[in-house]
This record gives C-alpha cells, sequence and structure tokens, in this order.
C-alpha cells in the first residue's frame, strides 16, 4: 500500500521581498511516488442557469461563467494542488489535521477547492470567498489518494494575485484567513494562524466555546485553540520542513525571483524538494506576477516529478493557446477506478507523454552516472534560455505574445532530447 502523501509547501514572496516589483508564487506538490500529475488547461466558458458540475465525489451547482485556468493535478480527480486563472490568481492547498473531526463521506476535495476557486475568482480575496462559501455549503472530505484504503484531511491555501497574499486555513466548514500585503511567507502542513486574523467563520469562536476548546478569555488564537492534541506523525515531522522553508525563503527575502524560488523548491536537504519512502514531489510550480497589469503573469510548471530532476516549462495565457496533449493524462470515462463503486479497486496507466519519457530516461541515466550531470546541465541551460526570453519580454524587449506557444515548444523540445 502507498504511504499517506505527507503534502505539500507553499511560498509566496510580495515587493519589497521580490528583486523585482513582482509578486512569485512557487508550490512543490508531495503525493504518492507512482501518481502522474498533469498540466491541463480550460478556457473560459458560459453554462445555462441551472447547470451541475461533477467535481471529483459530489455534483454541484455550476456558476454561469467560468475564468480561464492552468492546473498541476493528479491524473485521477477533477480537482488540482495547485494552478492560476487568467486574473494572475494562484491557488496551492496543503493537508492539515485538526481538532475538527474529518468527515468520512465524500465530499468537496480541498484539490476541487483550489480550482473552483480558481474557476470563479478574479482576485485571491475572491477566490478566498468562493471556496468559503462553498466549504460552509458542502463541507470537505473524501479520499485524498488512488487508493482503496481511506485517507483525508482539512486543507491550508495559499492564495495569490499581482497584490497581495492570503493564507486560509481550515478545519472542517470553519476557517480563519490572513492577509499580507509585503514580504515573504510559507505554508507546510501546520496551522500558522494566531490571533492575527484578517477574517474568520462567523460562528469560529462560539463554535470553540461550545466544545470546552476556548473559554472565551484573552486572545483568540486559532493554531493553539484548533490544533490537535495528539497531531499525526506527518504533521509533526512537518515542522521541520516548515522551519527550513522559512528559513530559505527568509535567507533570500529582498532577492527573491522566479530562478530563486526553483532553487527553493529544489532543496533536497531541507526536505522541501521531497524524495523518501513512498511518496516524493510529483510536481511543481512557480508563478510570476507583475505588479504592472499591463505585463502578462508567467506560469512555469514542471509536470513531472522531482524538480531537481526536471526543468521548469512556461505557460503564458493568450487569446489561442495551444493544446499541449504530451502532458495530459488518458481517460477512462465511467470505467475509470476512481468513478465506480467500490472506487480505486483497479490500476490504471494515467501516464502522459512527457511522464513516460522522463521516467525512462531516469532509468537510462541510472545505468550511466557518468553522463547524468551532462544530461541535466543541457536540460538546465534550456530553463535557462526559457528564464531569459521572459526576462525579456517583461523588460519590454520581446512581445509577450511571441511567447504563448513556449509551453508547447519546451515540452516538445523535452521529450525530444529524452528520445
Amino acid at each position: 500500500m502507498a504511504e499517506p502523501p505527507s503534502s505539500c509547501d507553499c511560498f509566496v514572496s510580495l515587493p519589497p521581498g521580490s528583486r523585482d516589483d513582482h509578486v512569485i508564487f512557487g508550490k512543490n506538490s508531495d503525493r504518492p511516488r507512482d501518481e502522474v500529475q498533469e498540466v491541463a488547461f480550460y478556457p473560459a466558458a458560459s453554462y445555462p442557469a441551472g447547470s451541475l458540475l461533477e467535481c471529483t465525489y459530489i455534483t454541484i451547482p455550476q456558476v454561469q461563467r467560468t475564468r480561464a485556468v492552468v492546473l498541476s493535478k493528479p491524473a485521477w480527480m477533477w480537482g488540482a494542488e495547485m494552478g492560476a486563472n487568467e486574473d494572475g490568481v494562484c491557488v496551492g492547498n496543503e493537508a492539515v489535521w485538526t481538532r475538527e473531526p474529518v468527515d468520512p463521506g465524500e465530499a468537496l476535495l480541498g484539490m476541487d477547492l483550489v480550482r473552483l476557486g480558481l474557476e470563479r475568482g478574479d482576485t485571491a480575496r475572491a477566490a478566498l470567498t468562493h471556496i468559503t462559501d462553498l466549504l460552509d455549503q458542502h463541507g470537505q472530505g473524501g479520499p485524498c489518494r488512488e487508493d482503496p484504503e481511506p485517507f483525508s484531511y482539512h486543507n491550508t491555501f495559499l492564495l495569490v494575485d499581482r497584490q497581495e497574499a492570503w493564507v486560509l486555513e481550515t478545519a472542517g466548514r470553519f476557517w480563519v484567513a490572513q492577509k499580507f500585503s509585503e514580504g515573504v511567507k510559507n505554508i507546510s502542513n501546520q496551522l500558522t494562524i494566531g490571533s492575527d486574523i484578517t477574517a474568520e467563520h462567523p460562528e469560529l469562536r462560539s463554535a470553540a466555546r461550545a466544545q470546552g476548546w476556548w473559554d472565551g478569555g484573552g486572545n483568540f488564537s486559532f493554531s493553539k485553540v484548533f490544533a490537535p492534541e495528539n497531531p499525526p506523525a506527518r504533521m509533526e515531522l512537518a515542522k521541520q520542513r516548515y522551519k527550513g522553508g522559512t528559513e530559505l525563503i527568509q535567507r533570500h527575502s529582498g532577492a527573491v525571483t522566479a530562478e530563486v524560488m526553483m532553487s527553493i523548491l529544489r532543496d533536497k536537504p531541507s526536505g522541501i524538494c521531497m524524495d523518501s519512502g513512498g511518496f516524493c514531489t510529483t510536481g511543481s510550480m512557480v508563478s510570476v506576477l507583475p505588479r504592472d497589469p499591463a505585463l502578462p503573469c508567467i506560469h512555469f510548471f514542471t509536470g513531472t516529478p522531482d524538480p531537481s530532476r526536471s526543468i521548469f516549462k512556461p505557460f503564458i495565457f493568450s487569446d489561442r493557446p495551444a493544446p499541449v496533449l504530451q502532458v495530459l493524462s488518458p481517460r477512462f470515462g465511467p470505467e475509470d477506478p476512481a468513478r465506480i463503486q467500490p472506487r480505486f479497486q483497479t490500476r490504471v496507466d494515467r501516464r502522459h507523454e512527457l511522464y513516460k519519457a522522463h521516467q525512462e530516461a531516469l532509468v537510462a541515466m541510472a545505468t550511466k552516472p557518468e553522463e547524468t550531470l551532462a544530461v541535466y546541465q543541457v536540460l538546465r541551460d534550456l530553463e535557462s534560455q526559457c528564464l531569459s526570453e521572459i526576462s525579456a519580454m517583461l523588460r519590454g524587449d520581446v512581445p509577450g505574445d511571441e511567447l504563448g506557444e513556449l509551453f508547447l515548444d519546451c515540452v516538445d523540445t523535452e521529450i525530444k532530447f529524452y528520445q
């Protein structure tokens, strides 16, 4: 049986933490080692009144208009680990356990809430409002991995746009949020919001008093009141990862760029780049959100495991985004084991073309260690070239519309290189 996922690490840098006048978002998605993560683009769409939306486990009312989104997502689920929308909003989530019991029934996954927030919110604050409203209406819960052994959790979220960032922490249907307008911040499997609360569920404190977790006196600290008395081992282990991530992002405060964020996500000594036991970093994302609305946002995805052995490829929203089939997994329709009750009784091959080429290359390189360094250097040179083109575009030297197919070109080049 696969080892339970150990969640993820999310980072944000806002000026003056960033070197330039950019907001930088980054996330590693730590999931079961053999899980495939795809990079999927969904265009904006309109729906008739009364339409329904089938999420991973439950069906909810659809809104009349959704925004275009690009997502890094486990191939078996509807939701996403992380992603961005056409308005420059980025969202990522992480697992957390609290005093509130995890609902064993099927509801919205935290990953569903990530995608819903991106499809419906034009700012980080608006995405947060959509997520908390959906949380109140439908709850959160259901198996979070492609395995018959149930494993569920509550969620924390990092929501970012061109101007600000929000940390949203949940306990069942209850939640608190904290706003950040400058500097650097990271989250990692922990309740981090104490008494510095920007917004909260209207019944949060009365519910805590009713449970006997808070006596109503003094400052209310969400992290103290709702932290579990006996936290799971994975939460305790994540404390060191959270500390290491904080040290890394603060070390670069004032100089954070896309390259710096990528280096943080690739850091193995801190545990940020996870590679142990039955789980690892299966997908990574970095986004550059210029404060200047005239400049496009750039979103980098690996689409393959272990960012230290992968390259980040840039995606830019455009009027006619080219479909990138090489990073989309096969579809199995109603016969998908994730849709048949009882779920996950069998396994299917969800590997997409880039994933297969990447994994086959790693196997081949393992037998030729003397060539490994040279291989990675060529790939990093490709990544550096893309970053240089992006920098030129942000300086105004290269028109942004000339880079609309850069993600497709990079994926295609990477696959050909492996072959």
